[in-house]
C-alpha cells in the first residue's frame, strides 16, 4: 500500500509565472508611450513640454527613494543633499568650462561617486539613526556650497553657460534629457529588482540579520541601492537647474524635495513598482491644479498624506495589487492554478 502524501491538485498543478497577459501589454504601452514623447517638443506646446520636464524629474525622485526605502529599507529624509549637489556640481563644472548638457550628466556620476565614501558611515547606521544622520548630512552639504564663492551664499548664481542656446532649443534638450534619464533610470531599476538585487533588497529591508544569516551580502546591496539612488537625485537636481537656470542652495537643499519624494512613494504605495509612478502623476497633479495657492497647498498635501498613512498604509497601488492581485509591470514572482489564474487566498 502506497502511503505517500499526495499534493491536492490545485497545488499539484499550479506553477511559478511573472509574465501575464496585463503585464505583457502594460509594459508594451509603457514602451510605446515613451517613444511618443520623444516627439515630444515636435507637437506639443512649449508649456506643456516644460510641464511634462517637471513630471518626469518628479518621476526620477520618487523611483529613486522607494528603490532605498520601499526595497532596501533604508528611511531617508535627508536625499535632498544629492538633489542640490547635483544642482552645484553642474553649476561648478559649466564654470569651469564644460559644456552645460554633459555637465548635468557629469555632475550625476561625481555626486554618485561622492556617496560612495558617505554610504561607508551611514549604511552602519539602523532606522530612525540612517533617517536622522541623513538629514544632517543634507544640512552640512548646504553649509559647505555656501562657503563657495561663486554661489555667493543664499544669494546663489545661474547656469549663465545655458543662455547661449535659444529658449525652445534649450526647453526641447531638457525635456529630452529628463525624458531619457528618468527611462533609463526606471528600466534599469525594474531589471534590477528583477534579478538577485531585488530579492536581497527586500530580504534585507525584512530582516537583515536573517538574509546575511543566508548568504545575502548585505553591505554591498544596501551600497549599491544607496549609490543608485544619490545619482539618480542628483541628476534630478541638475535637470531641475537646466530648466530653471537659477541657483539658490536654499531652494535646493530645502528638506521639501524628501517631503515630495515621501509623498509620492506614500500615496502611491511603497515597495511596488507602479506605486511611485502613480504617486508622481497625482502630485504632479496636485500641484498643477492647486499650487498657486500657498500654503493652503501644502497643508492639503500634508493632510492627504495622512490619511493615507492611516485609512491606506499601502498606498493606492498597494491597495490594488493586495486586493486584485494586479502587477503591470511584475518584479517578482505569483502562483498561478492550472487555468493561469492565481488560487484563492485562503
Amino acid at each position: 500500500m502506497n502511503l505517500t502524501p499526495r499534493a491536492p491538485a490545485a497545488l499539484a498543478t499550479a506553477h511559478v509565472t511573472r509574465w501575464t497577459v496585463p503585464s505583457i501589454a502594460a509594459v508594451s504601452l509603457v514602451v510605446a508611450a515613451q517613444l511618443v514623447l520623444v516627439a515630444g517638443p515636435l507637437f506639443l506646446s512649449a508649456n506643456v513640454v516644460e510641464r511634462l520636464t517637471t513630471l518626469f524629474i518628479y518621476g526620477i525622485l520618487a523611483l529613486m527613494w522607494n528603490a532605498l526605502a520601499g526595497y532596501a529599507g533604508l528611511l531617508s529624509v535627508g536625499h535632498q543633499a544629492f538633489f542640490g549637489l547635483g544642482a552645484y556640481a553642474a553649476v561648478r563644472l559649466a564654470d569651469w568650462g564644460v559644456s552645460p548638457y554633459p555637465a548635468l550628466l557629469l555632475a550625476a556620476v561625481l555626486v554618485g561617486a561622492l556617496s560612495l565614501p558617505i554610504s561607508a558611515f551611514m549604511l552602519r547606521l539602523r532606522d530612525g539613526e540612517f533617517a536622522i544622520g541623513m538629514w544632517v548630512v543634507a544640512a552640512l552639504c548646504h553649509l559647505l556650497v555656501n562657503l563657495d564663492n561663486l554661489v555667493q551664499g543664499e544669494t546663489g548664481t545661474s547656469l549663465i553657460a545655458l543662455q547661449t542656446y535659444a529658449a525652445d532649443d534649450r526647453r526641447s534638450y531638457t525635456y529630452w534629457a529628463a525624458l531619457g534619464t528618468m527611462a533609463a533610470l526606471g528600466w534599469l531599476v525594474f531589471v534590477m529588482l528583477r534579478g538577485k538585487m531585488g530579492t536581497a533588497a527586500q530580504a534585507i529591508r525584512d530582516n537583515e540579520e536573517a538574509a546575511g544569516s543566508v548568504g545575502v551580502r548585505v553591505l554591498p546591496s544596501k551600497r549599491l541601492i544607496f549609490v543608485l539612488s544619490a545619482f539618480g537625485c542628483a541628476a534630478a537636481g541638475a535637470l531641475w537647474l537646466a530648466s530653471s537656470i537659477t541657483f539658490q542652495p536654499k531652494t535646493y537643499f530645502s528638506v521639501q524635495w524628501t517631503a515630495y519624494m515621501i509623498f509620492m512613494v506614500l500615496v502611491g504605495g511603497i515597495g511596488t513598482y507602479e506605486g511611485p509612478i502613480l504617486g508622481a502623476v497625482l502630485f504632479f497633479t496636485m500641484e498643477t491644479l492647486f499650487g498657486a495657492t500657498g500654503v493652503t497647498y501644502l497643508i492639503g498635501l500634508g493632510a492627504t498624506a495622512l490619511l493615507f498613512a492611516l485609512l491606506m498604509p499601502r498606498g493606492i497601488w498597494g491597495e490594488i495589487e493586495q486586493r486584485l492581485g494586479l502587477q503591470l509591470l511584475p518584479v517578482g514572482y505569483r502562483l498561478r492554478g492550472a487555468t493561469g489564474e492565481p488560487p484563492p487566498k485562503p
